[in-house]
């Protein structure tokens, strides 16, 4: 193996995961997401292999992630909805009754996730389920970190609004 392939192997090692979970919350559906995630990786690895200057990874697979769930629903003329599928954030020590009640609130929050639009949906997934600060945000979304602060604000309130 060179070192180009495992360098390339490593950025998809630590980045796998959250970009497949950030097109599965978009198509909610985990075939698609395998393939959409699938063929982010390759775009990166050919970008890679070609040797373009690629500054931050994380940004330049979500970028491509992002491009190509608006790519898949241009082509199938689908609406976004988020699947109550998704994880299962659910604590082992709580029993069977907090299972349900907690199970109950994270496919309202899920449903609610999906009625957002676009932007308010990456900016939540990107800092509250990824973790990423809002520099990096920012520097990903070539935005200000105000301007994604402010975003991140009227997102949560657009969510909270919708929840209540």
């Amino acid at each position: 193996m060179t070192n180009l392939q495992k360098n390339f192997s490593k950025i998809y090692d630590q980045y796998i995961n959250k970009i497949y979970r950030f097109i599965f919350l978009k198509v909610s559906s985990k075939e698609i997401a395998q393939d959409l995630s699938s063929e982010t990786f390759l775009r990166g690895w050919k970008s890679f292999k070609k040797g373009d200057k690629i500054d931050n990874p994380q940004a330049f697979l979500y970028r491509i992630a992002r491009n190509l769930v608006i790519d898949h629903y241009r082509e199938k003329g689908k609406t976004q909805l988020i699947s109550a599928d998704y994880v299962n954030i659910v604590d082992p020590r709580i029993n069977s009754e907090e299972k349900a009640i907690l199970s109950s609130d994270i496919d309202t929050v899920k449903i609610a996730l999906a009625d957002l639009k676009d932007s308010y949906q990456n900016v939540i997934i990107w800092h509250y389920l990824d973790g990423l600060s809002t520099a990096k945000i920012a520097k990903m979304t070539n935005k200000s970190k105000p301007a994604i602060r402010i975003q991140l604000h009227r997102a949560l309130k657009s969510l909270k609004t919708k929840l209540s």
